[in-house]
């Protein structure tokens, strides 16, 4: 089986695992910034395999400036979509926090038995 047996890429910035909905900016979000190994990260998702977690892994250290730019650009997005939400919340969330604001949201009470 080839290294590449084991991704269907969707695009330029859409790398899945294959037989997954699962992108590699998933596993190596976790491998490279979290330093999870690779069985921690298999037993954080259980749909995957070591042996596809290991694959994941091994395609970014062949393909280390493809997959850093892949994942520069993910993080890119993921910020600015963050930004987005903060700067424009959905309708409920406004609700929340004009509640929580109003002070109607209250902490809950937890009694001790």
């Amino acid at each position: 089986m080839q290294l590449q047996d084991y991704f269907d890429i969707l695009s330029s910035d859409e790398i899945r695992i294959k037989g997954t909905r699962i992108g590699i900016e998933t596993i190596l979000y976790e491998y490279i910034y979290r330093r999870c190994t690779a069985e921690e990260i298999a037993k954080t998702y259980p749909s995957l395999t070591l042996e596809q977690v290991y694959a994941t892994i091994l395609y970014y250290l062949h393909h280390r400036e493809i997959v850093s730019n892949y994942m520069g650009n993910w993080l890119e997005y993921c910020l600015k979509s963050e930004r987005e939400q903060d700067n424009n919340p959905p309708a409920p969330v406004v609700r929340l926090l004009k509640l929580k604001a109003e002070g109607g949201i209250k902490k809950p009470v937890f009694h001790e038995y």
